[in-house]
């Protein structure tokens, strides 16, 4: 696995503190290469035909088959230690952002000269679906505030994303935003010249930095309602030289003007948020985009690109990962509320992307994508 890239905002372990993170990604490592496999097992070889021999059917859906297989032994094991896992995770991460927490805090007040800007909003209230629960088990999620210009949960998700993901988003946690400029937008759209870039739902602007680089002339602004992660992603932006403008806002509805955008994407955002919700930030995007310009989201697969086992497995992030509205989004038809934003609906549509792209970048060739991201986009 790739080392993280170390700047100036990371919180380096200490020893024990980085041995701690790494036996929480080889317990992952263990989890999902040698015990998710044998819970297909389970189903395929004895859940399965015993509920065909019962109903004279296969199950239809990802509801009948969790509640024939929430009984065994090997998914209940299973789902325990993916879940002690994460909290495992955080804790682990958690004791290292804490004893840098006054250190990183003067770091991000004093940057020098400053290329980009940050705006917070001391009146901003944090919507009530956000504060409900503790997304992925993070403490206090992404938005909590815990001391005075605090910026731990832009740490935390710093280095957590990295420990979590085993590394798979590169060295800067970059690849999503990577992969759909290198790999989607600059080939496909080789004429497209953004000259105004909105990321929305930025986190710690991780997806974001990438349209810095792939547009070197544009102006690239970036919301989230976490004014920790705001100011973190700022600090960060600042210390790998660039230019991004993060304000906090709500992308259901922010202050820039109509028609203000040639390009508003987000990454991994709309699964945070109720179906409500993300028909409000369609419709905000269809308002914020001038005449020709592109909207894209990206996202995890959608339930209707997989079979019902498939989405069975997906449905633990709902139900064993603090991710309440993971599944709901799932179901969505992301294209058809697109359209019902404003967008003709023969400009709207789904796309997979290759991933990896950071892969390629180091290596300096194309053949170590991993994956795809799934994206839905509209042209306006």
């Amino acid at each position: 696995m790739d080392q993280q890239l170390q700047h100036a905002m990371l919180p380096q372990p200490t020893h024990d503190e980085l041995a701690r993170q790494n036996f929480v990604q080889s317990l992952r490592m263990h989890i999902f290469k040698n015990l998710l496999p044998g819970n297909k097992v389970v189903y395929e070889k004895r859940v399965k035909p015993k509920f065909e021999q019962e109903h004279q059917r296969p199950p239809q859906n990802r509801y009948e088959i969790r509640e024939v297989m929430q009984h065994e032994p090997h998914y209940r094991w299973l789902n325990a230690l993916k879940r002690i896992n994460q909290e495992m995770l955080w804790e682990s991460v958690n004791a290292s952002v804490d004893r840098h927490l006054p250190d990183l805090i003067e770091r991000a007040k004093d940057k020098g000269g400053e290329l980009g800007t940050l705006k917070l909003d001391p009146n901003f209230q944090i919507p009530i679906y956000q504060k409900a629960v503790d997304i992925h088990c993070m403490p206090g999620g992404y938005h909590s505030e815990f001391t005075i210009d605090d910026v731990a949960a832009g740490a935390t998700y710093d280095r957590g994303v990295y420990v979590y993901g085993l590394g798979w988003l590169g060295p800067l946690n970059d690849d999503i935003g990577l992969s759909i400029v290198r790999n989607y937008l600059i080939p496909e759209y080789p004429d497209f010249r953004p000259q105004k870039i909105l990321d929305m739902g930025c986190s710690i602007g991780n997806s974001t930095l990438p349209y810095v680089d792939g547009y070197p002339d544009a102006e690239i602004h970036a919301v989230d309602i976490g004014a920790p992660m705001l100011r973190y992603a700022h600090a960060r932006a600042e210390v790998l030289g660039k230019r991004v403008h993060f304000s906090q806002q709500n992308a259901e509805h922010t202050n820039f003007p109509d028609e203000s955008f040639d390009l508003v994407v987000s990454h991994i955002l709309l699964h945070e948020i109720p179906p409500p919700v993300v028909r409000k930030v369609m419709q905000e995007c269809y308002r914020l985009l001038a005449p020709g310009g592109m909207m894209l989201h990206v996202e995890a697969p959608l339930y209707h690109h997989m079979d019902a086992y498939s989405q069975f497995m997906y449905d633990g992030e709902t139900v064993n990962n603090n991710e309440p509205f993971w599944s709901a989004v799932r179901d969505l038809d992301l294209v058809a509320l697109a359209a019902e934003a404003g967008f003709a609906a023969d400009k709207v549509f789904e796309k997979f992307v290759p991933n990896g792209a950071w892969k390629a970048k180091v290596a300096n060739d194309n053949s170590s994508s991993r994956g795809t991201w799934f994206v839905v986009a509209a042209t306006k």
